[in-house]
């Protein structure tokens, strides 16, 4: 259920950790990117060109990305993917 407020934008709707080889399907409000990680597949509902544009770049430790995340896949690395 979403919520809407603090408490989903804090994590505690919970998440799930995907590491080299993994996959993971939302929705997600936030993916937490906690090893350097490349992307092979990423799909957003609200964030153009997200498919194209956020695969095959190295994205660094200690960023994330947030929107509308329906799904992705991790070529390399680890995040955290928090539910929406």
């Amino acid at each position: 259920m979403s919520r809407g407020d603090s408490f989903q934008l804090q994590g505690q709707m919970g998440g799930v950790v995907i590491n080299a080889g993994g996959s993971a399907t939302g929705p997600f409000r936030w993916v937490q990117i906690v090893n350097d990680t490349i992307f092979s597949a990423f799909a957003s509902a609200n964030l153009t060109d997200a498919a194209s544009k956020l695969i095959t770049i190295t994205h660094p430790a200690g960023t994330g990305i947030g929107g509308s995340i329906t799904s992705f896949t991790v070529t390399s690395g680890v995040v955290i993917a928090y539910y929406a």
